[in-house]
């Protein structure tokens, strides 16, 4: 259910089979992931029609931000072999020996049931259905069966880290209309580019550990040229709530504004040329922008939806 690669420095390996403590735990989770992940999930409860009372709001978040973290130590469990040869993920606490395995597979199992039965019983069992799909798709789909088979991984696991704003509406409302589909659709359009302007500037390390990312199977030249078509179909999946209705101008304009940066950025990559990570600074921008992007439309939501 992660919306981005974890980028953030881990705590410095102190050896094989050493101590661990409350800090490996939290790694797990990939906790700067994870707030994207809520932030988009409380978003879709908040712009649902109707209202929860504010504990049961808090905890059905909660629930999304623990789902989203058991669904990352699943996926940091199974990679483990993985991460140990990437320079980005080697550091982490099961490939740097400050975890065993088992701890790792436990946490995220017992993380996975207490998130889904929680949410269940506090709001209702079709969010929890959400929810706990959501982690099956992002530890099962994407992690185990797409991302080392095919280099279009990201595109159809894509849809692991759309799925909060489904929960969060389904935790207020019951049910699942047009709305939220429209914002997973903005998540699941967003990922590629975004990830992909990732993997140009790291595809050496997923060389490496044998991932078939679209830089390592298909080139630089090919990507960026993917990732400029997907920046279309997101421009055009972002603005569409406006003209169909569902939102007014505050989130229209937001988005074609956003949109129209994200565009240009993503045609700066396309004509870029060079291939050395170091001076993919055009990369560079798209994938910091896009962070900002994805949070901006769905603050745009919100505040749309505050002022109908």
């Amino acid at each position: 259910m992660a919306l981005t690669p974890d980028l953030e420095t881990e705590r410095a390996p102190t050896g094989a089979l050493s101590h661990s403590d409350w800090r490996d735990y939290w790694s797990l989770l990939k906790p700067r992931v994870m707030t994207l992940v809520v932030f988009t999930g409380a978003c879709g409860l908040f712009a649902a029609p109707g209202s929860l009372p504010p504990f049961l709001a808090f905890v059905a978040i909660l629930c999304i931000a623990v789902g989203a973290g058991a669904a990352a130590a699943f996926n940091q469990w199974w990679e483990a072999d993985i991460d140990a040869v990437m320079k980005r993920t080697r550091a982490r606490p099961l490939p740097s020996g400050r975890l065993h395995g088992d701890d790792a597979l436990a946490f995220a199992v017992i993380l996975s049931v207490a998130s889904v039965v929680t949410l269940g019983f506090a709001t209702n069992w079709v969010a929890a259905g959400w929810l706990a799909f959501s982690i099956f798709f992002y530890a099962v789909v994407y992690t185990i069966w797409l991302k080392p088979r095919t280099p279009q991984n990201i595109v159809i696991g894509g849809a692991a880290g759309a799925f909060p704003p489904i929960i969060g509406w389904a935790a207020v409302t019951g049910d699942v209309t047009a709305l939220p589909l429209l914002l997973f659709a903005i998540i699941f359009a967003w990922t590629p580019p975004h990830f992909w302007a990732l993997a140009l500037f790291v595809r050496i390390d997923y060389a490496n550990a044998g991932i078939p990312m679209l830089p390592v199977t298909h080139g630089i030249r090919e990507t960026r040229r993917q990732i400029l078509i997907y920046s279309f179909v997101l421009a055009a999946v972002a603005i569409a709530p406006w003209p169909l209705g569902l939102l007014g101008a505050v989130y229209g304009l937001s988005a074609v504004l956003l949109s129209l940066v994200f565009v240009v950025l993503a045609a700066r990559v396309a004509a870029s040329r060079t291939e050395e990570p170091a001076d993919m600074a055009a990369e560079k921008a798209l994938f910091k922008f896009s962070l900002f992007y994805l949070a901006a439309i769905f603050a745009a939501l919100v505040a749309d939806r505050s002022l109908a």
